[in-house]
């Protein structure tokens, strides 16, 4: 493992910017910070049950993150999403579930994420030694020509039965079907706070028309922000999000409606402050907001999560969720990641901007 002056030293040119940024856009005292008594400042106050209650107490209290409102979850479903032996092919024991699980809890994470079918075939052994999340829904990409559509894969009670503590589903906001996902998972989220589970919601815009000359505002501060919105607003207790890579989605494609003030008063250029306006959109911050962990590359890796982390955390935001990078490397190098990457949120170093 390296120290934590090693991990920051990754960031290269760009530390001092990353490390030492103020938000003067979204001031920190404007939204509610990840701390130990999350639980108990928040969702103590909504209409979550007890055992809803309990079950995200049993997220956030797990792993080498407990006890500090960060969350750590290797999501593990690309063998649907992105197809099995694409996914699996760098690193075949991941085609065994068990696996999956094992990183997950060598690598001390609050959770593990995977599929309905893959986590039930381990939930005797292994429900009560870390959290399941259970994802419900997936886009397969076994239809030629290929589609993309998040349908359901599994029922909220089965994810019960099994001993899951939260289900999680996807919504691809803006895309054609994005209302007919909306209302499946809101009444998928609806029947898992009944049962006493919490809800994660992957949060992903998706749309062709969301590209203009080149430029790709699927991840536009704006539009992931309304879709953090739209999530927290189907009470989705956790919310799933890339980093936004620009703003104004709204403003170059011409739709939905907008306030200069968005781009000028609540937002700059600045990473760090474009993250923010993700999570002021998380109800200010009442709902955690983790960063996904994208796509393998390979030695850029581990300067990339990093990176990922300090703005997500400088942010206000409340962790990553974590896979690819993770899983398609050889077993011990995955957990040293996951292990850097949770040194961020463990290190007073790195702090809120």
């Amino acid at each position: 493992m390296k120290d934590i002056a090693q991990l920051l030293a990754l960031l290269g040119d760009e530390k001092d910017s990353l490390l030492n940024h103020v938000c003067k856009t979204i001031l920190k005292d404007q939204i509610r910070l990840p701390n130990p008594s999350h639980i108990d400042t928040v969702f103590l106050q909504t209409n979550r049950n007890a055992q809803t209650i309990r079950s995200l107490s049993e997220l956030y209290h797990h792993g080498r993150l407990s006890n500090t409102g960060y969350i750590s979850i290797l999501p593990v479903d690309q063998g649907i999403e992105h197809t099995a032996g694409s996914s699996f092919s760098p690193n075949p024991i991941y085609f065994d579930p068990e696996n999956i699980v094992k990183l997950a809890i060598e690598a001390g994470c609050n959770a593990v994420a995977s599929t309905m079918g893959g986590l039930a075939m381990l939930s005797r052994k292994y429900a009560h030694k870390i959290p399941f999340v259970v994802k419900i829904n997936h886009n397969e990409l076994l239809t030629y020509p290929n589609k993309y559509d998040q349908i359901m894969f599994g029922s909220v009670r089965d994810a019960w039965n099994m001993g899951a503590v939260a289900v999680g589903a996807t919504v691809y906001f803006g895309s054609a079907e994005s209302d007919r996902q909306i209302i499946e998972v809101a009444k998928a989220f609806e029947e898992a706070h009944n049962l006493g589970m919490a809800t994660i919601l992957w949060c992903y815009s998706r749309n062709d028309g969301f590209i203009k000359n080149g430029v790709d505002y699927n991840t536009a501060a704006d539009i992931t922000g309304q879709a953090n919105y739209l999530g927290v607003s189907i009470q989705a207790d956790i919310i799933k999000q890339k980093l936004p890579t620009n703003n104004g989605g709204f403003t170059t494609i011409q739709f939905a409606k907008t306030n200069p003030d968005m781009y000028t008063k609540l937002a700059s250029n600045h990473p760090i402050d474009l993250c923010r306006y993700q999570v002021m959109n998380c109800f200010s911050g009442r709902i955690s907001m983790i960063n996904s962990g994208g796509e393998s590359k390979g030695e850029t890796d581990l300067a990339e999560a990093i990176k990922t982390a300090v703005i997500n955390k400088r942010a206000g935001g409340a962790g990553m969720i974590m896979g690819r990078k993770a899983f398609q490397r050889p077993f011990g190098e995955g957990v040293k990641l996951i292990n850097a990457v949770q040194e961020i949120y463990l290190a007073k170093e790195v702090s809120i901007a």
